[in-house]
């Protein structure tokens, strides 16, 4: 996670419209994949849900998880679904106990746990029973296998905003990171991104961590950016980071938005606080498509008085696929060859598909913050295969 800096029923239509388009998606042909359980198709199916609703630091997520996995379980219609909830506490040990009594009481998927090191221990103990993993994170370190991640990944947006950027001929990137593990792998992502999408890495700059190593590293990274001759800046770190900092400091230094597309591989509307950085007006980012987007807060504020957290979409969205796979009335729905159909589903932020490697793609629209409003200056793709993959 990045360090955070000191500083400055029309409603029942839509479920039966979404529903329908995960059954159409799910009677594609699916790509060779992991092994996973044969299920009875006859009898409810029993999915384990596994969230840190007991957790200090991140229970009001896990519980927002839940709410939104039995907003799909309702949505299922006919579909039986068997949801069990189980407390990791977001603990290593709480997982460990979350999954043995999973598997005692006859689950065949888990959906969750949330974070990568308790999923890639879910993971464990589900592969002695050959049961799949539809895991909350967006780390591809632990997919694989029979974990599957759900979360948006570096991957994924990096594509969408390189191919985005040489489209419209703001190919020649410049990367800024920090000095960090994710951020690195952010970098990375963005290189290859490059290499695949027609882009061209012309430099890059890294700083330490810090505020003072932000403050000490610009005008090096300014003098680097000008002699690259690159068009773009590509920026790795987030608005709960480095990002802020960056937006002041590049424009004071020289790199503005008339020498320089900034472009954020982060969510630049989270907190929507951001969207008012001066140095941020006509920067780019890739978000889940707005309009999905707020019709499915719009259903969890109705259903429970609240606006979800981003990650809860993707409880709804794991509950979802697996409907959508069990309604064929196959034996094989859950095994790692019916969850990585090419076609993918269609989620409730666009369509996404898991990959046998274990980890997803998802459709992105790509936005540009003007006059602190978040614009979608290209549109997220409705099905794989068309524009924006």
């Amino acid at each position: 996670m990045v360090a955070v800096f000191s500083f400055r029923r029309k409603v029942l239509a839509w479920a039966t419209a979404l529903f329908s388009l995960l059954i159409l998606s799910a009677c594609d042909v699916p790509l060779p994949g992991g092994g996973g359980p044969l299920i009875n198709t006859n009898k409810a199916v029993p999915v384990a849900l596994l969230v840190p609703k007991s957790s200090q630091a991140a229970g009001s997520i896990g519980r927002a998880l839940e709410n939104a996995a039995w907003l799909a379980v309702n949505d299922l219609g006919e579909v039986e679904i068997d949801l069990r909830v189980y407390d990791t506490f977001g603990t290593a040990a709480g997982t460990a106990r979350a999954a043995n009594q999973a598997i005692a009481d006859g689950a065949r998927i888990f959906v969750g746990p949330l974070f990568a090191e308790n999923a890639s221990q879910a993971g464990q103990i589900a592969a002695s029973r050959n049961i799949n993993v539809l895991a909350f994170s967006n780390n591809p370190a632990i997919a694989g296998g029979n974990v599957f991640i759900l979360g948006n990944t570096f991957e994924t947006t990096a594509n969408r905003l390189v191919r985005f950027a040489a489209q419209r001929g703001r190919g020649d990137i410049f990367i800024v990171h920090a000095d960090d593990p994710a951020e690195a792998l952010g970098a990375d992502a963005i290189r290859r991104a490059a290499q695949a999408n027609g882009g061209r890495i012309v430099g890059s700059a890294a700083f330490p961590l810090s505020q003072q190593g932000v403050v000490n590293a610009i005008p090096g990274v300014t003098r680097q950016y000008r002699a690259s001759g690159a068009q773009s800046i590509f920026m790795t770190s987030g608005n709960s980071g480095a990002l802020p900092f960056l937006a002041e400091l590049l424009p004071e230094n020289g790199v503005t938005a008339e020498n320089a597309q900034f472009i954020g591989l982060q969510r630049l509307d989270i907190p929507s606080s951001a969207l008012s950085l001066k140095g941020l007006q006509g920067a780019w980012f890739a978000t889940p498509s707005p309009g999905l987007l707020q019709q499915f807060n719009n259903r969890y504020a109705a259903a429970y008085g609240s606006t979800p957290p981003p990650v809860a979409a993707l409880a709804y969205d794991g509950i979802a696929a697996i409907g959508a796979l069990v309604a064929r009335g196959d034996q094989g729905a859950l095994t790692g060859r019916a969850l990585t159909q090419s076609a993918g589903f269609a989620g409730v932020n666009g369509p996404f598909r898991l990959l046998p490697n274990g980890s997803n793609q998802r459709g992105l629209a790509v936005a540009q913050v003007q006059n602190n409003q978040v614009i979608v200056i290209d549109p997220a793709p409705r099905s794989f295969g068309g524009a924006g993959f």
